[in-house]
C-alpha cells in the first residue's frame, strides 16, 4: 500500500497516529517509533484487533510494516468516519449519557470474558504472554513506583494499606482475562446520533490482567449517576454480578493504573489528573474518592 499526505490525527498524547490519504483510500497509520515501544508492539496490536474482531467493534488490520533500515514499525488499519465519544459525552443528557454508558460498559464484560492464562504483557504476533515485572500484587506494584510518586511517608502508607484491602478482594476473582487497559471514551469512535459504537481503538496498553480493569478504567473520572448505572448495567448484563460489588471490585482493580499514571504526572494532562485521584484515594483510605476540586 502506497502512503501519502500524512495527517496527524487528534486524541492521545503520542502524535504517532496519522491519516493517509491514497487515491480512493484514507486508511490510519500508526508509527511505533522510540524506546517505549516493544519490539513486536506493531505485531501484537495486529493480533489483538484480530482476535477481539467480530466481539467487539475494532478496525480492519490493511497493512503491517516492520521495521527495518531505520524506519520505524508501521501498523495501517482502516479508516472509522465516526465521532470521539469524549467529544460527544459532554452535550448528552442524563438519558442518552447513560445508554452509552451501558455499550460500553458491555465492551467491558466482553473483554473480561476471554479468558487468559496468566497476568502479563502481550510479546509477539502468537499474544504469548510474559509476567508483569514486578508482579501485579498491588502492595509490590505502590512499592515498585514509591519514587516515582515521591510522596511523604504517611499518605504512601496509607496507600499501602488501601492496594493491602484492595488485593485481599481482587485475590477472590480467581482469574485473568484480556484487558485493553486504556478503556474510555477517548478511544471510542462512535455515532453521535445513534450512539452505536463504530470502534475501539489504541490497543497498545492491552494484556492479560484483572477482568475487571477496564471497567475500573470507565468509571474512574466520569462520575455522573447516569453514566455509572448505565457503564454497570451493561457489564452485568454480559457478566451478570450486582452493581455495588461490581463497582467495589472496579475501583480496586483500577488502583494498577491509577498507581503508574500518578507516577509520570509531568507527562500529560490525564495522568497529572492521576495523580491527584490517587492522593485522594491515599488521603481517605477509599478507592471510591475523588479530589475535592473534582
Amino acid at each position: 500500500m502506497e502512503l501519502s499526505g500524512l495527517t496527524p490525527l487528534d486524541g492521545g498524547w503520542s502524535g504517532e497516529t496519522f491519516l493517509a490519504e491514497a487515491p480512493g483510500e484514507r486508511s490510519v497509520v500508526r508509527i511505533f517509533a522510540g524506546p517505549r515501544h516493544a519490539r513486536f508492539a506493531a505485531d501484537v496490536n495486529a493480533a489483538l484487533l484480530e482476535l477481539v474482531r467480530g466481539l467487539v467493534p475494532v478496525p480492519a488490520v490493511l497493512e503491517v510494516r516492520p521495521a527495518r533500515d531505520g524506519v520505524p514499525a508501521l501498523l495501517i488499519t482502516e479508516y472509522v468516519a465516526a465521532v470521539r465519544a469524549d467529544l460527544a459525552l459532554p452535550e448528552l443528557e442524563p438519558e442518552r449519557l447513560g445508554s452509552l454508558g451501558e455499550r460500553l460498559g458491555r465492551i467491558a464484560g466482553t473483554l473480561a470474558g476471554m479468558p487468559q492464562q496468566r497476568a502479563g504483557l502481550f510479546v509477539d504476533a502468537d499474544l504469548r504472554v510474559e509476567p508483569f515485572e514486578p508482579a501485579a500484587d498491588l502492595l509490590a506494584w505502590v512499592d515498585a513506583h514509591a519514587d516515582a510518586l515521591g510522596w511523604e511517608t504517611t499518605p504512601l502508607d496509607r496507600l499501602r494499606a488501601v492496594a493491602r484491602r484492595a488485593q485481599d478482594l481482587l485475590d477472590g476473582v480467581g482469574r485473568t482475562s484480556l484487558a485493553h487497559g486504556d478503556l474510555n471514551p477517548k478511544n471510542i469512535l462512535l455515532d453521535p446520533d445513534s450512539l452505536e459504537v463504530a470502534a475501539v481503538l489504541d490497543w497498545e496498553f492491552a494484556h492479560a490482567g484483572s477482568p475487571y480493569g477496564d471497567l475500573g478504567n470507565l468509571v474512574r473520572f466520569d462520575r455522573a449517576p447516569a453514566w455509572i448505572d448505565g457503564v454497570l448495567a451493561g457489564y452485568g448484563a454480559v457478566r451478570g454480578g450486582e452493581a455495588a460489588a461490581t463497582l467495589d471490585l472496579a475501583r480496586a482493580a483500577d488502583l494498577l493504573a491509577l498507581v503508574e499514571l500518578a507516577g509520570r504526572r509531568a507527562a500529560n494532562p490525564v495522568a497529572a489528573r492521576a495523580h491527584d485521584h490517587l492522593l485522594a484515594i491515599a488521603e481517605s483510605e477509599d478507592w471510591h474518592a475523588v479530589p475535592s476540586s473534582a
